[in-house]
């Protein structure tokens, strides 16, 4: 409530004037029998004067609410842009062989619709890591205000199959999108790549207006996502860029926006796999990802 001085004044007259009233009143009201509590009414200006000073006081200011600016992660940064985020595999596509293994047209050739993933020696599976990874980068963007679309959110008994995730991002007209996944090499084959779309022409597969803005995308995430996790690029691939270019992938042959894919870490690895099963170091992953999506789409 703010300080109303009147109110103060008042309160001090009415003090003044009952502590008089009742010295007057009392019979013993001498020396003799002084209190402390009448000591203090004695150091006390009469109730005009009083009433003086507290009315030549000037009120006290209204404390206001500061507001601190919001952290970049909350901030509204890449409103009006929609990111697509593609958990690689499903969990259930290890009850669905017949469908999964069933071929679709990726331009250049036909492949498999979808593949189970890889797993932990632990039997930590990539399609449960991908998901949960794109849970977090899902909120990470929504966060600074992006659209977000996942291309299955666990909600379905087996794929999207490949050329399906492509549509997904055609469809949303996509700023961006980030494909999920976890790789299964060889053991001591440590660290995370980021695969780019090579140039292809064949059949439904035009890559030409993506490859440079895919590379830029990739490129981004590459630097943030090591600087995020302190994890290094692979070292069995790439070069130690991190970036890997590849033309057999129907994910990106059919993608008529920037995309690429993320493999975070080796699953087969015992030293990568205790990194992939942390639920910190997952998250870091999610942010070095959310980080580079932000800096490719803010230029």
């Amino acid at each position: 409530m703010p300080y109303d001085h009147r109110n103060t004044a008042r309160r001090t007259l009415a003090l003044a004037l009952a502590a008089a009233g009742c010295c007057a009143a009392l019979a013993g009201c001498g020396a003799s029998q002084a209190s402390p509590s009448a000591g203090k009414a004695q150091d006390a200006p009469d109730a005009q004067e009083a009433l003086r000073t507290s009315q030549s006081r000037p009120p006290l200011p209204v404390p206001t609410r500061s507001r601190s600016p919001l952290p970049i992660s909350q901030s509204r940064s890449l409103a009006g842009r929609t990111v697509v985020i593609d958990p690689g595999h499903n969990s259930g596509n290890f009850r669905h062989t017949a469908e999964i293994n069933k071929k679709v047209n990726i331009g250049t050739t036909r492949k498999e619709c979808d593949t189970t993933g890889t797993s932990t020696d632990g039997g930590y599976t990539e399609a449960s890591f991908t998901l949960d990874v794109s849970h977090r980068l899902r909120d990470l963007l929504t966060a600074r205000g992006a659209k977000v679309v996942l291309t299955h959110d666990g909600d379905r008994p087996w794929g999207p199959c490949i050329d399906e995730r492509a549509r997904i991002g055609n469809a949303a007209r996509a700023d961006a999108v980030v494909s999920v996944h976890a790789d299964g090499s060889a053991v001591g084959n440590r660290g995370f790549h980021v695969i780019l779309p090579a140039r292809v022409s064949a059949g439904a597969a035009d890559t030409a207006a993506i490859v440079g803005p895919s590379r830029r995308l990739g490129e981004r995430i590459a630097d943030t996502f090591a600087r995020a996790t302190g994890t290094s690029p692979a070292n069995y691939l790439g070069g130690g860029t991190g970036l890997d270019v590849r033309s057999d992938l129907g994910g990106l042959n059919l993608s008529t926006v920037p995309k690429v894919f993320v493999e975070c870490g080796n699953m087969r690895d015992p030293k990568d796999a205790r990194l992939l099963t942390s639920s910190t170091w997952r998250q870091k992953a999610a942010q070095g990802m959310a980080d580079g999506i932000a800096t490719y789409l803010k230029g």
